[in-house]
């Protein structure tokens, strides 16, 4: 008899009594209890998230962190209290339908080279189109810039098929993450250092350079609401994700490659800054540059975290172009007019699981 893998699904919470309230009875619906666990950890709430989870659905195991240590060092917490094969990370604020979890496990057993996947998002306000945190999977150009099947910089497109195919991508959102327990644990799990925002991709690239894959599939779609912690106009959004995406490059490139990165990143990202300024963003425009003061205070324990020394200056399935200049210059505002051969080892196509 085929061992049917233990999969739990843990939703990580932070004052989203709102977001419990609408989408739990929808998850608990589609997600039976011989599919997969159902956890809460909650990040130290100062609503009433605890209290609504004790009377409403005593049903549901609840994991209490005793502060908010962030989307990374939250998750790492509580996933250490949790006896699983399969991990999948999910957001609050997602909407899943019936057959959500099991087409995504289904690939994962069917490739053991395959350390973690994510399912289909589309936006769960316009649920026509991809969602920007995830699309149809994540990819990362040779100067950092992450962008998606389906969403390049603010275009989001909308879904007409065209990412139907189940294939290799280089990171998957962590907004509905599915990933191997033991892969999880043996390789650090999301850098704590990170708090939120890129914790993910820094994650599947350390997997990638020790050798695993990452895949899309389709047969699964949810429903994201997106920025259901912090909006994107944020200072501390754009503080995180300039400081994470500066340590993910520092701590996955050779030495040498990064110094070449950096040296463009610094000129993109002072332009970058001076957009925020010229359109009245200052808070935004002084959090880029709080962003690289508090990358080099904290890069010495970056370099060699996790054991890992990358030996190679490019990683399967990293874009060789750039794609601000295709976005900007070019014009290219789909990720399908992108040229394939232009990706180090063109993606990898998985096979279609059986329903």
């Amino acid at each position: 008899m085929t061992r049917t893998p233990k999969t739990a699904v843990v939703l990580l919470n932070w004052n989203g009594r709102h977001f419990l309230e609408r989408f739990l009875p929808s998850l608990l619906r589609h997600t039976p209890a011989e599919t997969a666990d159902i956890i809460v950890a909650d990040n130290a709430s100062t609503d009433d998230s605890v209290a609504f989870l004790r009377q409403h659905y005593p049903q549901i195991r609840l994991i209490e962190n005793d502060a908010n240590y962030g989307f990374a060092e939250g998750y790492n917490r509580a996933l250490r209290q949790v006896e699983a094969d399969y991990y999948v990370l999910l957001n609050s604020d997602i909407e899943v339908g019936p057959h959500w979890v099991e087409p995504v496990i289904e690939m994962l057993e069917a490739d053991p080279t395959a350390a973690a996947a994510q399912p289909k998002l589309r936006a769960f306000d316009r649920p026509t189109h991809f969602e920007y945190a995830g699309a149809a999977g994540g990819f990362i150009d040779r100067l950092g810039y992450p962008f998606c099947r389906g969403r390049l910089f603010g275009d989001v497109e909308a879904d007409q098929g065209q990412y139907d195919t189940p294939c290799e991508i280089f990171w998957a959102t962590g907004a509905a993450l599915f990933v191997r327990a033991d892969l999880y644990r043996k390789f650090g799990g999301l850098d704590d250092a990170f708090f939120a925002h890129m914790e993910e991709i820094d994650f599947c690239w350390r997997l990638k350079n020790f050798g695993y894959k990452i895949l899309y599939c389709p047969a699964s779609t949810v429903y994201h609401v997106g920025g259901g912690t912090l909006p994107k106009s944020s200072p501390r959004k754009t503080f995180l994700n300039f400081r994470n995406n500066l340590c993910l490059l520092y701590k996955n490139l050779t030495p040498g490659r990064f110094r070449r990165v950096f040296c463009a990143r610094l000129v993109l990202d002072f332009v970058a800054a001076l957009s925020f300024l010229a359109s009245g963003g200052w808070p935004e425009c002084a959090a880029v540059f709080k962003a690289y003061r508090a990358f080099f205070r904290m890069r010495r324990e970056q370099r060699g975290k996790y054991g890992l020394l990358p030996r190679h200056a490019y990683v399967d399935g990293m874009y060789k172009g750039s794609i601000v200049w295709d976005y900007y210059v070019r014009r290219l505002r789909r990720f399908d007019l992108l040229s394939r051969d232009r990706f180090y080892k063109e993606d990898v196509k998985a096979s279609t699981p059986s329903r």
